[in-house]
């Protein structure tokens, strides 16, 4: 990656790392659907108000993939983040979260997106081994919400790996402003009539208005025009091994500062996911992918 890359690369880390943190307190707030539907609104809304202030010229070109990538990778990615967080951990939730280089390796091969090695067909089945371990072994007895937990986590995955794929094919002649601005506007439409069923549980603090924005802006509008960018530039399935350090963080930060634990085998089969990730994305000696 060019230095500037890898200064995306590195700030979508630290800003996804610790966005745990802020993602507890919010959905504690404002509820999982309020969290999404209010999260994504605010981050398309104010991109785009930036977008007209700077007299940003903006080309947004077809709205089906925007909303298929908005129904994916915001709405679906945040559902699974959002509902699997309070259940499982912010440690659990971020190594399943770090799957998403596998399933976005399965999605490229399918359409012919990426070409796969032997490395990387290993590296597959070593990442969901991985998820049998984290999923099977863990420190709290398995009950019905800690597997609750990990589907709607993994499903989160899967939503963003498809959503990156879908950007890398179809939208990579669109700005990361312009895919941004339109993810986030369909997601959050999307999430916004399902305040019927899941509303906001009470009167949210001034400081949860405060936590929401920070959230929206840092943690969505700038991370996500990282991203895009990023995607555009790199590759879908590069641009998602950012997960591996986001999780590094994410556990940190659950360790040291929520107190969270994981037993020892869920540490192994969280580092079985990492090598299984490394080989996909040809971390290792031998690439593993090549232009269709």
């Amino acid at each position: 990656m060019r230095p500037r890359q890898l200064i995306d690369y590195l700030g979508m880390a630290l800003i996804w790392g610790f966005s745990f943190l802020l993602l507890l307190r919010v959905v504690q707030a404002f509820g999982w659907v309020g969290a999404i539907a209010f999260r994504a609104l605010i981050a398309s809304g104010a991109l785009l108000a930036m977008a007209l202030a700077t007299r940003r010229r903006l080309v947004f070109g077809r709205w089906r993939p925007l909303a298929l990538v908005g129904a994916t990778t915001v709405a679906g990615q945040l559902i699974g983040l959002s509902v699997a967080t309070p259940l499982i951990g912010t440690a659990m939730t971020a190594i399943v979260v770090g799957t998403i280089p596998l399933f976005s390796m399965v999605i490229g091969q399918l359409w012919g997106l990426e070409r796969v090695s032997g490395p990387a067909r290993s590296g597959l089945l070593l990442g969901f081994a991985g998820i049998v371990l984290l999923v099977g072994f863990p420190a709290v007895p398995v009950s019905g919400t800690f597997l609750g937990g990990c589907a709607v986590a993994l499903f989160g995955a899967a939503c963003a790996a498809l959503g990156s794929n879908v950007a890398s094919r179809y939208l990579a002649s669109i700005g990361s402003w312009e895919q941004t601005i339109g993810a986030f506007f369909f997601g959050g439409a999307l999430m916004l009539p399902m305040l019927i069923m899941v509303p906001v549980p009470g009167t949210p603090a001034p400081v949860d208005y405060a936590y929401l924005a920070a959230l929206a802006l840092l943690c969505s509008s700038l991370a996500y025009v990282l991203y895009f960018r990023l995607v555009a530039e790199a590759g879908a399935t590069i641009a998602i091994s950012v997960e591996f350090v986001v999780t590094v963080i994410a556990v940190l930060v659950g360790a040291l500062l929520l107190g969270e634990h994981l037993s020892v085998i869920q540490l192994v089969g969280g580092a079985v996911i990492v090598a299984g990730c490394a080989l996909v994305l040809g971390l290792v000696p031998g690439r593993r992918l090549s232009g269709p």
